[in-house]
C-alpha cells in the first residue's frame, strides 16, 4: 500500500508563475497517495488542482499558524502518515522526490522529521541558512540535524501533533528551531538527506520589511519558551553578539535592537523548557542550545 502524504501548501497569490510550477511538479509525484490542501494566507487562492482542496483566511495569519491551518484541514481518519511542507515556490526536480523522502523517514524511524538539501534551480547553491546544522559549507553531508529548514520539510504526523504544530504566533522567522527543539524534547531526532534535492530560488530573508524586527522578537520567544532558565541569558547574548558583527546597517541594527525589546515585553506564549537531557543530547548531536 503506498504511503499518504498530506501536504500544506500557503499562499497570497503574489507569485502566478512560480506557485503553478510548485503544484505541477507536487502532483506529478509517484509512488504515494497524495492529499494536498492550499492555504490562502488574506486572499482566496487564485488557483486550486481539482485534486487538492482549499482553505481561505480572511487575514494573513502568518506562515506558521497558516501551516497549522492547513495541517488542521488534513486531520482526522484519513490523514496521511506524513505532513509535507512546501513553499510556493519551490519545486520537486522528479516525480520520486516525496517517495524517497519518505523512504527516508522509514530508514530512519527515529527521526520526527525529514530534512532535503534545497538548491537553487539556476547554480544548484546551497544557501548556508538552508543547512541545518552549524557546519553548513558540508552540504553534500547526511546526518542527524537539530533544526530545520522548515520551508521544504517532511515531518510525521504523529510527533508534529505530539509536538502541538507550529508556534503560529510567531507570524515569521524560527518557527522550525521551535518545532525542531520540542520534538526533541519528545525523545525524536531529524535527518539531513542531501541526496534528495528541492529547487527554490536562492533569495534573501532581509527582503521582508520586518525581518530585523521579527527575527530579534522571536529569539527571546524562543528563549523563553524552549530553554532552562540559566541558558536564556547565554543563548540572547549569543546571539546578540553575533548580529552586532553581522548586521552592519545602524538602522537595521536599531530595528533589531527594537525587536530584543518588543520579545521582552511578553507574548512569547507557554513555558514549556527543554529537559537538561535534551540539552545533552542536542550538545551530543553537534548544536548545544545556544548557537
Amino acid at each position: 500500500m503506498k504511503p499518504t502524504v498530506d501536504v500544506v501548501v500557503l499562499t497570497m497569490n503574489d507569485r502566478p508563475a512560480a506557485f503553478r510550477a510548485a503544484m505541477a511538479s507536487l502532483l506529478a509525484q509517484d509512488g504515494i497517495q497524495l492529499r494536498v490542501v492550499i492555504v490562502g494566507n488574506g486572499v482566496e487562492p487564485d488557483y486550486v488542482p481539482e485534486c487538492a482542496q482549499a482553505v481561505t483566511l480572511p487575514l494573513n495569519v502568518g506562515i506558521p499558524q497558516g501551516r497549522n491551518v492547513g495541517a488542521d484541514a488534513l486531520a482526522g481518519p484519513d490523514a496521511g502518515e506524513y505532513l509535507f511542507f512546501l513553499d510556493n515556490d519551490a519545486v520537486l526536480p522528479s516525480p520520486d522526490t516525496l517517495a524517497r523522502l519518505v523512504a527516508q523517514a522509514r530508514r530512519h524511524p527515529e527521526a520526527a522529521y525529514i530534512q532535503p538539501r534545497i538548491a537553487d534551480p539556476g547554480n544548484g547553491v546551497t544557501m548556508r541558512r538552508w543547512v541545518p546544522r552549524l557546519r553548513a559549507s558540508a552540504v553534500a553531508r547526511p546526518g542527524t540535524i537539530t533544526v530545520m529548514a522548515e520551508g521544504v520539510v517532511l515531518i510525521r504526523r504523529a510527533d508534529y501533533e505530539a509536538a502541538g504544530g507550529w508556534p503560529g504566533h510567531f507570524f515569521l522567522f524560527h518557527e522550525g528551531v521551535d518545532l525542531a527543539w520540542r520534538l526533541w524534547d519528545l525523545g525524536r531526532t531529524g535527518w539531513y538527506a542531501p541526496g534528495i534535492v528541492i529547487h527554490h530560488p536562492a533569495t534573501s530573508p532581509t527582503r521582508h520589511a520586518e525581518y530585523h524586527r521579527l527575527v530579534a522578537r522571536n529569539r527571546v520567544w524562543l528563549a523563553y519558551r524552549r530553554l532552562p532558565a540559566p541558558l536564556i541569558p547565554v543563548y540572547l547574548a549569543t546571539w546578540t553578539l553575533v548580529s552586532v558583527v553581522r548586521i552592519r546597517c545602524r538602522k537595521s541594527l536599531a530595528v533589531w535592537f527594537a525587536g530584543l525589546r518588543e520579545g521582552f515585553t511578553g507574548g512569547h506564549g507557554e513555558r514549556k523548557p527543554m529537559s537538561w537531557v535534551t540539552v545533552v543530547r542536542l550538545t551530543k548531536a553537534g548544536r548545544p542550545p545556544i548557537v
